[in-house]
Formats: C-alpha cells, sequence, structure tokens
C-alpha cells in the first residue's frame, strides 16, 4: 500500500475560489484526494481571501501575497508559492498553467518531484500579442525541459506537445459532473422560456468568438434569444463594443456566479454555442454535455475530439454565415436538436468523471514519489 503522501497545489487562485476552469478542477481533485491516502495544501492568492482560514475540508490553505496586475499577477505568486513549498515537507507538487514553466527550475533545484497541467494553447491567444505570445510559447518548452511530468487534458493536446516540443504527455481530461434540471423558473429571472434561447458562455475575449457568434446568430432567421454568459474583470473595448451591439434578442447576463442559476441556463436552452477556439477538454463545453444541452461548437481538432466528430454535437467553421446556416438548420429540426440533447451526455465516458480523474493522478504523484525514492 503506497504511504500517505504530501502533494502541493500551485497555479491557481486557490481554494475554495471557484472562479473558472482551474479552481474547479482543483476544488474536484484536491476534495477527493484527501480521502485518498493524501495530504494536499493548497496556495492561495492571500489578497482574494477575506478571511484565512488554515484549513477546509482537510484540505491546508497557504496564502501568499503577489502583486496584483493582469500579467505579474500569477507568475509572482506561483514563484513566491513554489519556493515556500520546496521549503516544505512537500513530497510532490502539482503546477498548473504553461505560464509556470520556468519554475521548474526550481523544484528541478530542490529535487522535488513536479508534475504541471500545462492547459491550451495560450500563445495563441490575441490577448497575449507580441511579448505575451513570445513569453507563453517560451514557458511551455521550458515545462517540457524542467518539470517531471507533463500532463495535457485531451490527445489532441498532446500531439501538439509532442510535434512542437517533442515531449510526451500524460493525458487526463477534465472533469464533469452529470446533472439535471432542479429549478427551470430561475431562469424567469432574465424572462426567458425554456428552448426559447440559444446559449453561450465564456469570457468576452477574442478567441471565444462572441462577436463573430453573435453576428451569425443576428443574420439568421431565429426569432428566439441569445443569452450570453460571461464578461471580463477589466477594462475592454472588445467586450464593451459587444455588449454595445442593440438588439432585442440580445441577453448579457454578465457574470452568473450562483451555480443553481447557471446550470438552469445550460439545461432550459434550445442550443448551447460554443466559440472556444484554443484549449483541449473546455470546462464550459465539457459541463454543456453533462446538463444534457444540444450543442453547437466551432470546428476544431479539440472540439471533434469532446464531441467525437459528431455523435454528440454539430460544427460550424470560423465564419459567420457557417453559424447563421447552422442556426437556420437548428431551427427547422426539432427533432435533430431533441436527439442531440438526448444523447450528448452519453459523450461523460469514464475519463470525464472526476473520480477516474482523480485516481489518474494520484498515479502519476505515487510513481513520482517511488521515482525520487
Amino acid at each position: 500500500m503506497n504511504k500517505k503522501i504530501n502533494l502541493s497545489i500551485i497555479g491557481t487562485r486557490g481554494y475554495p475560489y471557484v472562479y473558472s476552469g482551474y479552481e474547479t478542477f482543483v476544488k474536484q481533485l484536491s476534495e477527493r484526494l484527501v480521502l485518498k491516502n493524501c495530504n494536499v495544501t493548497v496556495y492561495c492568492h492571500k489578497g482574494l481571501f477575506d478571511k484565512r482560514p488554515k484549513e477546509i475540508k482537510g484540505i491546508k490553505l497557504v496564502y501568499v501575497p503577489t502583486i496584483e496586475t493582469k500579467i505579474l499577477s500569477q507568475p509572482i505568486h506561483s514563484f513566491l508559492s513554489i519556493i515556500h513549498a520546496c521549503f516544505s515537507n512537500t513530497d510532490v507538487l502539482l503546477v498548473v498553467n504553461s505560464a509556470n514553466g520556468p519554475f521548474g527550475l526550481l523544484t528541478k533545484l530542490f529535487k522535488v518531484p513536479t508534475a504541471i497541467n500545462v492547459d491550451g494553447l495560450e500563445w495563441l491567444r490575441p490577448k497575449w500579442k507580441g511579448l505575451g505570445s513570445i513569453y507563453f510559447k517560451w514557458a511551455s518548452k521550458m515545462a517540457t525541459l524542467f518539470y517531471d511530468q507533463i500532463i495535457n487534458d485531451s490527445e489532441e493536446m498532446r500531439k501538439v506537445y509532442l510535434d512542437l516540443f517533442k515531449r510526451d504527455s500524460k493525458v487526463i481530461a477534465y472533469g464533469a459532473q452529470i446533472r439535471k434540471s432542479k429549478n427551470p423558473d430561475l431562469i424567469n429571472k432574465w424572462n426567458l422560456k425554456q428552448r426559447e434561447y440559444y446559449l453561450v458562455i465564456g469570457r468576452l475575449i477574442p478567441d471565444n468568438n462572441a462577436d463573430l457568434i453573435i453576428k451569425g446568430f443576428l443574420k439568421s432567421n431565429s426569432k428566439k434569444k441569445l443569452v450570453i454568459v460571461g464578461d471580463v474583470p477589466y477594462k475592454d473595448s472588445y467586450a464593451s463594443n459587444l455588449k454595445k451591439i442593440n438588439d432585442k434578442r440580445l441577453i448579457f447576463t454578465g457574470y452568473v456566479k450562483d451555480q443553481d442559476l447557471l446550470a438552469e441556463l445550460y439545461h432550459n436552452c434550445y442550443v448551447y454555442v460554443h466559440g472556444h477556439e484554443f484549449g483541449g477538454t473546455n470546462p464550459t463545453m465539457i459541463k454543456a454535455m453533462a446538463y444534457s444541452c444540444a450543442i453547437l461548437a466551432l470546428d476544431t481538432v479539440f472540439n471533434k475530439e469532446m464531441l467525437q466528430k459528431g455523435k454528440f454535437g454539430i460544427f460550424f467553421k470560423k465564419e459567420f454565415f457557417s453559424i447563421t446556416n447552422q442556426i437556420n438548420h437548428c431551427e427547422k429540426e426539432n427533432i435533430l436538436i431533441d436527439n442531440l440533447r438526448q444523447d450528448s451526455v452519453n459523450g461523460i465516458s469514464e475519463k470525464y468523471n472526476w473520480d477516474f480523474v482523480t485516481s489518474q493522478y494520484l498515479e502519476v504523484f505515487n510513481s513520482l514519489v517511488r521515482q525520487r525514492n
């Protein structure tokens, strides 16, 4: 039997600060790991927590300060956290986000076994133009040189790392929890009716293609609404310009932090429209599958992998008229949409099950500890 290992998790905003995919990942993983022979410590952004308990649900919490800027906040926090962890009793480190790639040099010097979940193709995202793009690609390369185990959440992302950086990785998908509708009346907040709206969820950034989806939708024949959930936490012309579009069919909700309310928006939409361009297993689309949505997704290798090449959804090209055509198609094909809605949850196979995901991570951690010993 494996001895109880001490694991430190670094690179997110912290626990239980559920804000995005990485924070959800850390919550689901760490809560299960404490039940599976693991002492778990999560490093948290000190400034984001008014209350700072030392432990929640058996998970130890360390609060580390940083400089709160859009670009430097996470790297500085990760650097200080890794230094702290290397001087602790940790047996193994899990780092998330390829931006932390260069800090693997520290864990090498201190001989602390470390795995890194590298996420998506950050260097291709429009928000990281110029130096940002160069840094992310370089940092991802450094991750493949310094860390003991590279983890990707999709087979297609594994191929990218093999091709670009000549380093293989372990594929462990992001998880999902299957859920049924519990309180459909919650959508009345926006005067919405069941199956009378299309749904988009994600940050209002160019690589999620909300502008393209909105333009394509408004040129379609649909009389339904288009509900756009999400925003950005900073002043941004792209997001502002989208919210200025004046059409009675558009509803911008901003952030929806109530998870039950968000779930009902998924459950009761006619079609969930997914425009995310860069990344592996996307948290918002895996949720759409787990919540039984009919899905219309951007045609990328990552989305095709998740939807099994069209078995659990349909696709549009990165052209507004392709979206227009597909929405007009969806309007006519009620039976197809009903079938997609019934089938999509079947795409949540074992590899997307959080318990299975956790057991795979635990195998990696135990293997790294054994190698060191």
